[in-house]
C-alpha cells in the first residue's frame, strides 16, 4: 500500500508517548527497570530530522535537511522556527547538524554552530528539459566537466536572539570541499572538548555504489574522481573523511591546537585533520568527563568477504584520546585488509598493508606514506558477531551517542527527570538500522569493559541524535521508516528518570474542528483523551496562535481566527509537580494544503536497475500550480534507510536510475524509490504549504 506522508496534511499531533509505569527502586548495581523511565514526545512533526542541540535552558533546537532550525520551548510547549536557510540538496546534501558554543550563556555569548551545503553556482535540474538533468555530474569526462559541481559544505556559527538564529550575523569559519551532483557521504557532526576545541566530522564524500559494495578505489582516466576515496579519507591533504579539531576564536577564524595528527607546517598535510581514514563518521560524541571521542563510522555494503577484494562491511566504533589513522579506504579494522583491487583490468593485487599504508592515487595530493591503521573498540557486521554478540544483527548503521554525567537532582519544585546514577560514565551507542540503544562500559584506559541493552522497551524508532540535557533527562532524534522526507514515526522527544518521586507527565490530546477554512473561522478545540498516570489535578493552557501567550485555560476552549495564516494551536497540560507536556494540532487559514500524487511511476511497479523511469506528478491546490516548484528525488532503497542518487525538476520528466553494483536485489532488499514534493508560493498573508507523495519501486533483477 502506497505510505502517504503527513508533511502536507493539516491536522492532529500528538505530543506525548509514555510507557506504563510501575514505581520501584533498583537494587544497587543493578539497572533500574524500564517501567521507571517515561518517553514524552516534544516535537512530533519534525520536518526531515537531522540532530540536536539543547540549550542550558532545556529550550530544544534541531535541524531539517532542507535548511529548518526549529525550537521547543519547555515552558510553553511550543515549537517555532528559529531559523530556514536557503540550501543545496542534491543527494544527501543540506543543513547537517546544529551546535551550541560551550559557553553558551556566559558573558554575552549566545553562539549556534551550523553545517550547511550553501547553494552557490552548482548546476540544478532544468525542468524545462525533461529528458536531461543537468544536476548530476558526470560519471566519466575531463576536469573542465567536473569543475562546475565543485561545492563546499560550510561551518559557521551564528547568533541566537531571543528565539530566532539572526543569519545576517554569520561568521563562515572553514569550508570543507564537496564533489556535488553525485552521491555520497557529507555528513558532519559538531562537538566540543573540556578545552572548548571543536570537533567536526566529514564523510569521503564518495560513490560505494560502482565498486561491488568494497572499497571504492576507481583510478581510471575519466572517471569522475567523486569514485575514489583515496582523495578524501586517504589524503592527508584534504578535510575529508576526517575528524577535524580546531579553536574558533572571537572573530570566527581558528587557529590548530597542539596534538593533531600533523604538525602545522608539514608539507602535504592539512594541519587540521585529528582523525583520519573514516568513511562515513555521521554521529561523534564527546565524554567531557575525560575527553574521550567516541566515534561511529558507517560500513559499505558488501554482505560477504571476498578473496579478491576483501571484507564483508564492517560498522565501527571508537573512543580516541589522540591523533591517528583509521585506515579507510585501505582496511575496515586494523586487522581486515582490502585488496588493491584494479577498476580497469578487474584484476585482484595484494593486501594492503594495515600497518604501513601507502596512498598511490593518482587524485592523491598529500603524503604518501600514511600513518599506521588502528583498530576500533567495536566492529561488526551483518550477520553475529564473535566479539560482540550483544549487537545482535541486520543492518548497520552505528551512532556514537553520549556518556551520561550524574549530577543528584534536587526535589524542589519541578519533579527531577534525571537519569540515575546507574548510568553514571556510560557513553550510549544508538544503532539506526535496528532501532536500539546499547550502553558501552569503558575502563580507565578506554578499552570496552561491556556492553549492556538500554531501555529495550521503548521504541527509538531510527534514531538519528541523542544528548544528555542540563535536567539530566535523555534528548531524542527519531528519523522514523521512511525516504527523506517527514516520517510519520519521526519525532524530537525526551525520555525522563520517574524512579525519584514516582511522578509521570501527563500526556495531551487535542482536536480542532474545523482545520482549516477562510477568514474569519471560528475552531472548537477539544483536549478529550488526556490523561495522567498519577490521576493528578490537571492545568490547561492553550495558545492558539503560537504568540507564547496563554490564550485560554479551558478544557475545551472556541477560538476566532481573524487573519490568514499557518498556526500551530498548542495545548500544555501540567500537573502539579511542575511536568508538563504539550501537543498541537496545525490549523490553515486562507490557504489549503497542495495535495500531491505520483501518477507515474505506481507503488510497487516492476522495473531494473539502469532503466530511465518516467514520472508525472498531479498537484492539486487552491492556487495555481507552478511546475517549477515540483521536485522528484530517487533514493535507492536499501532495507529501511536509503541514498538519495538524484533530484529531478517539473510535473513530467525522467529520471535514469542507477545500477548498485555487487548487490543482488533478491537478497539485499534493494528497492527504487521516488519521492515528490510541491511547495505553493503563499503569500499575502497566506503561508507556504507543502505536499509530498512517494512509491517504492520493486527491482526484478
Amino acid at each position: 500500500m502506497k505510505k502517504r506522508l503527513a508533511l502536507a496534511v493539516a491536522g492532529l499531533t500528538s505530543l506525548a508517548l509514555v510507557t506504563t509505569p510501575t514505581v520501584s527502586t533498583a537494587a544497587p548495581g543493578s539497572a533500574p527497570p524500564d517501567s521507571d523511565f517515561q518517553k514524552v514526545t516534544l516535537n512530533d512533526s519534525p520536518g526531515e530530522p537531522m540532530d540536536l542541540a539543547v540549550l542550558p535552558d532545556s529550550r530544544v533546537l534541531h535541524v531539517t535537511r532542507p535548511g529548518e532550525v526549529w525550537l521547543h520551548d519547555p515552558a510553553t510547549g511550543r515549537n517555532t522556527l528559529a531559523a530556514a536557510l536557503d540550501v543545496y540538496r542534491h543527494d544527501e546534501e543540506g543543513l547537517q547538524n546544529v551546535a551550541i558554543d560551550p559557553n553558551f550563556g556566559r558573558a554575552g555569548n549566545n553562539w549556534i554552530y551550523l553545517y550547511y551545503s550553501p547553494p552557490q553556482d552548482t548546476p540544478v535540474d532544468d525542468p524545462s528539459t525533461p529528458g536531461v538533468n543537468e544536476g548530476d555530474a558526470p560519471a566519466w569526462g575531463t576536469p573542465a566537466d567536473f569543475a562546475p559541481f565543485e561545492g563546499v559544505i560550510r561551518l559557521s556559527r551564528f547568533r541566537f536572539v531571543k528565539d530566532r538564529l539572526d543569519l545576517s550575523t554569520e561568521q563562515r569559519i572553514l569550508d570543507v570541499p564537496v564533489d556535488r551532483g553525485i552521491c555520497c557521504h557529507v555528513g558532519g557532526d559538531i562537538v566540543f572538548d573540556s578545552a572548548g576545541n571543536l570537533y567536526l566530522s566529514t564523510g569521503d564524500d564518495t560513490n560505494p555504489f560502482e565498486s561491488g559494495g568494497y572499497t571504492p578505489i576507481d583510478e581510471r582516466p575519466g572517471r569522475n574522481p567523486a569514485y575514489d576515496a583515496q582523495r578524501t579519507s586517504a589524503n592527508t591533504n584534504d578535510l575529508r573523511g576526517k575528524i577535524l579539531r580546531i579553536r574558533v576564536g572571537a572573530d570566527g577564524s581558528y587557529r590548530i591546537p597542539d596534538g593533531n595528527l600533523f604538525p602545522e607546517g608539514t608539507a602535504g598535510t592539512r594541519p587540521e585533520i585529528y582523525l583520519m581514514g573514516l568513511r562515513n563518521p555521521f554521529r561523534i560524541e564527546l565524554n567531557r568527563e575525560t575527553d574521550e571521542l567516541y566515534v561511529a563510522d558507517y560500513s559499505p555494503d558488501a554482505g560477504d568477504p571476498d578473496p579478491s577484494r576483501g571484507p564483508a562491511g564492517h560498522g565501527k566504533w571508537f573512543a580516541a584520546r589522540e591523533a591517528g589513522n583509521y585506515g579507510w579506504p585501505y582496511c575496515a579494522t586494523a586487522q581486515l585488509p582490502y585488496v588493491d583491487y584494479d577498476f580497469a583490468t578487474g584484476a585482484s593485487g595484494a593486501l594492503f598493508d594495515c600497518a604501513a599504508p601507502v596512498n598511490e592515487s593518482p587524485h592523491n595530493t598529500g603524503l604518501r606514506q600514511l600513518p599506521p591503521v588502528e583498530q576500533p573498540q567495536v566492529w561488526y557486521s551483518y550477520g553475529p558477531s564473535a566479539q560482540f554478540p550483544e549487537l545482535g544483527t541486520g543492518g548497520i548503521g552505528p551512532m556514537a551517542g553520549p556518556a551520561y554525567q550524574f549530577s543528584r537532582p534536587t526535589t524542589r519544585g519541578r519533579a527531577p527527570v534525571a537519569w540515575p546514577a546507574y548510568y553514571d560514565g556510560m557513553a550510549l551507542f544508538h544503532e539506526w538500522t535496528r532501532d536500539y540503544v546499547k550502553g558501552f562500559r569503558l575502563d580507565a584506559d578506554g578499552d570496552l569493559t561491556g556492553i549492556e541493552p538500554v531501555l529495550p522497551s521503548l521504541t527509538v524508532d531510527n534514531p538519528m541524535d541523542m544528548e544528555f540535557g542540563p535536567d539530566g533527562a535523555l534528548y531524542v532524534l527519531e528519523y522514523g521508516d521512511g525516504f527523506f522526507s517527514e516520517n510519520p514515526d519521526a519525532q524530537l522527544a525526551r525520555i525522563d528518570y520517574t524512579g525519584w518521586t514516582g511522578n509521570h507527565t501527563p500526556v495531551p490530546q487535542v482536536s480542532a474542528t474545523p482545520t482549516a477554512g477562510l477568514a474569519p473561522l471560528t475552531v472548537a478545540f477539544s483536549s478529550d483523551g488526556t490523561t495522567d498516570y498519577d490521576g493528578d489535578r490537571l492545568r490547561y493552557a492553550w495558545d492558539f496562535d503560537n504568540d507564547g501567550t496563554v490564550d485560554s485555560r479551558a478544557a475545551n476552549p472556541t477560538f476566532t481566527y481573524r487573519e490568514n495564516g499557518l498556526y500551530h494551536a498548542t495545548l500544555q497540560v501540567s500537573d502539579p509537580r511542575g511536568l508538563s507536556a504539550s501537543a498541537s494540532v496545525r490549523v490553515v487559514v486562507g490557504n489549503a494544503a497542495p495535495v500531491v500524487e505520483l501518477v507515474r511511476p505506481g507503488d510497487g511497479q516492476a522495473f531494473s536497475f539502469g532503466d530511465r523511469v518516467e514520472f508525472e506528478v498531479r498537484v492539486t491546490d487552491d492556487q495555481p500550480v507552478d511546475c517549477s516548484r515540483v521536485s522528484v528525488t530517487y533514493v535507492l532503497g536499501h532495507d529501511t534507510h536509503g541514498h538519495p542518487q538524484t533530484t529531478a525538476t517539473g510535473c513530467t520528466g525522467s529520471i535514469q536510475t542507477t545500477v548498485p553494483s555487487g548487490h543482488d536485489p533478491a537478497t539485499d532488499n534493494l528497492t527504487g524509490v521516488f519521492v515528490a514534493s510541491y511547495t505553493d508560493a503563499g503569500g499575502d498573508g497566506l503561508p507556504a504549504l507543502t505536499g509530498t507523495d512517494q512509491v517504492v519501486l520493486v527491482p526484478t533483477e
